[in-house]
């Protein structure tokens, strides 16, 4: 009796995009979303914010709103686990990760409280510290770990206390201050068609994409993460930006350009940004550009 034929099936591999921790895919087009950490804001722009793109956040006069969304931005990518980079040109990237909220969750404050009792009984020997920490806590791995272990998306904060150091640091976080990486005469002179400050931002962004394994279109040895971006105050003086009142038409377009090339190299990570933009210094000519005619 002749052999059976071999069927040419073969089951359709699971998209490796969707194992990278604090990401779902879209009920409505199944592509990979992550929460902003406000899930007020998920749910409005459909959601989660898509991996591969970036949302621009009007600032408002004073900052009130639009840093705060920064940094809900910044701590959920620490609750998930996620890599970070944050650009700024006035406060240090630092300074920013200080002042993140501290996130409302039970298995956190249970691990902190583990930790700090952990360190309170620094002169106990291994085995009194195994009897006074609760049995749970015995085999906890590192921080990171067990945040990324929840399976929630999106969580929320609690803005009257900040974020306990020790959390902030539990992830990979890339900084890029303007005034310690663009010489001050520098930030302000034209390179090309775009002024030096945006040119330096965008190498570092292209740098990490392809150094830390975020670029979708290369094949990847080891789980998949994703890196989460966050700019601050964009467009302002302090990134050189002439606010619309130079009569040079190219640099009028230097913002412009520089989120045209971002969005680029964005579509194809395992990346999402949210800039802040100070839309109210920028002349009304130009925010009709810059939100209605050129981005969308």
């Amino acid at each position: 009796m002749a052999a059976r034929a071999g069927t040419s099936f073969q089951r359709r591999a699971r998209n490796q995009r969707a194992t990278a921790p604090g990401t779902r895919p879209s009920l409505r087009n199944g592509q990979l979303l992550l929460s902003t950490g406000v899930p007020s804001l998920d749910y409005i722009i459909g959601g989660g914010l898509a991996v591969g793109t970036l949302l621009l956040v009007e600032e408002d006069r004073y900052e009130s709103y639009s840093r705060m969304l920064l940094k809900y931005f910044v701590a959920e990518g620490i609750v998930c686990g996620h890599s970070l980079f944050i650009a700024s040109a006035r406060d240090h990237p630092e300074e920013i990760l200080q002042e993140l909220p501290a996130p409302l969750l039970d298995d956190v404050i249970e691990i902190d409280e583990a930790i700090r009792e952990i360190e309170d009984n620094t002169t106990t020997t291994a085995s009194q510290n195994s009897m006074t920490i609760a049995w749970r806590y015995q085999n906890l791995p590192k921080i990171q770990t067990a945040l990324t272990s929840s399976s929630r998306f999106g969580h929320y904060y609690d803005v009257s206390k900040t974020m306990n150091t020790k959390l902030q640091h539990s992830v990979k976080c890339h900084s890029f201050f303007l005034p310690d990486e663009v010489p001050l005469d520098l930030a302000v002179s034209p390179f090309g068609n775009m002024n030096f400050g945006y040119v330096k931002l965008l190498r570092s962004i292209q740098r990490v994409i392809r150094e830390e394994g975020f670029d979708g279109a290369c094949p990847q040895t080891k789980q998949r993460n994703i890196l989460r971006i966050g700019i601050h105050s964009l467009g302002s003086l302090l990134w050189g930006e002439d606010i619309g009142l130079s009569e040079n038409i190219e640099h009028a377009y230097n913002l412009t350009k520089f989120l045209y090339a971002l969005r680029g190299l964005l579509r194809t990570s395992l990346s999402a940004c949210i800039i802040t933009i100070p839309a109210y210094l920028i002349q009304v000519r130009l925010q009709w550009n810059f939100f209605h005619k050129q981005l969308f």
